[in-house]
């Protein structure tokens, strides 16, 4: 995400926080000296470890998790996708809230004895003993804020899970998403009737964030209907390795076709993407060899994938085309925009 600066690394997951999380510190600190400080750190503890009980769910079902970017208002873990099954949904989901009421159990007595009844249910950051409290109250309020039965938040993911299990998964995801907008709007009003900014900031994210789950699943269904070769437009151009960064250019120029499959002998050995070519031409100039830039790493389709595998593959590499092959033949090119027109025509029936 941009904006976001990398801390450290963990499981194999980075872990990012945004430039705006850095600005609690300053304001709690300046507010509450140590004790604001402690509390920011805290909530950063449990929330990064509450991302890190998700991510390594989903690692588990075989889902790549890239990054935890930690904000203001929370915390995201990047997943590539989210389990589809309704039992592996539920476990993923389920895994962050149960770790903040695993701590808190853990905690109550012991705190409790500590710092006696009369600052443990009066938290404030007015002395050490209630901040203590502040800090242990975060973890239920986290886990109950992030189990209610609404898009994006955790509870939404069980309730769709449960409710995929008896209802078809597109109207699973629609109630938790309508639940989620409810929510939204419940906090707007919340938040003006005890001017509460930060509520209604939540309101906003948990809104466009319910809307655009709503929107992939959507997306995903359509999208899994059609087959690669259902579109396949068999005419594209291929370069050959010993094309300059010029000759490209030229032909850019003289067709709609930006990412470019690069063929010796009618073999497939390499692929270069418009991003690449720009790249280089500022970069090194105009006389650079293709065989010298090409990406010889790169993903390839076949026609019996579905276009929803192929969005996936190009969501997840950054391209807006990719290489159709079969047996080893180049047999065309896929962009995103051919998938996004399928989907725009299929939607306005």
């Amino acid at each position: 995400m941009k904006g976001s600066v990398h801390l450290f690394k963990i499981l194999g997951i980075n872990i990012d926080i945004h430039i705006t999380f850095l600005l609690l510190p300053l304001i709690f600190g300046f507010n509450y000296g140590l004790k604001g400080i402690f509390i920011i750190f805290f909530i950063f503890f449990c929330v990064t470890v509450h991302e890190l009980m998700h991510s390594i769910q989903a690692k588990r079902f075989g889902i790549r998790v890239d990054q935890i970017i930690l904000l203001p208002i929370g915390g995201i873990a990047s997943m590539r996708k989210m389990p589809e099954k309704p039992k592996e949904e539920f476990i993923v989901a389920i895994s962050g809230p149960l770790f903040n009421i695993i701590f808190a159990l853990i905690f109550f007595y012991p705190l409790y004895r500590i710092i006696g009844p009369d600052n443990f249910f009066h938290p404030s950051l007015d002395n050490w003993p209630q901040t203590f409290a502040y800090a242990f109250w975060i973890n239920p309020i986290l886990a109950l804020f992030n189990l209610l039965p609404a898009f994006p938040m955790d509870g939404g993911r069980i309730l769709r899970a449960f409710l995929a299990q008896r209802i078809d998964y597109q109207k699973a995801t629609r109630i938790a998403v309508q639940l989620g907008h409810f929510f939204a709007i419940l906090f707007v009003f919340l938040g003006i009737r005890y001017n509460h900014l930060l509520l209604i900031i939540i309101a906003f994210f948990v809104y466009f964030a319910a809307s655009q789950e709503g929107a992939q699943v959507d997306l995903r269904m359509v999208l899994r209907r059609f087959l690669v070769r259902d579109i396949l437009n068999p005419n594209f151009i291929t370069l050959s390795p010993e094309f300059t960064v010029n000759e490209i250019l030229g032909l850019i120029f003289h067709t709609h076709q930006e990412d470019f499959p690069v063929t010796e002998e009618g073999k497939l050995v390499g692929f270069l993407p418009r991003g690449e070519i720009i790249s280089v031409l500022h970069q090194r100039g105009k006389d650079v060899l293709t065989k010298e830039i090409m990406w010889r790493d790169f993903p390839v389709v076949s026609p019996d994938n579905s276009l929803y595998d192929v969005y996936t593959k190009l969501e997840n590499s950054g391209l807006k085309a990719i290489p159709v092959v079969k047996e080893g033949k180049l047999l065309g090119l896929i962009t995103i925009e051919d998938i996004l027109r399928i989907y725009g025509l299929i939607t306005i029936r």
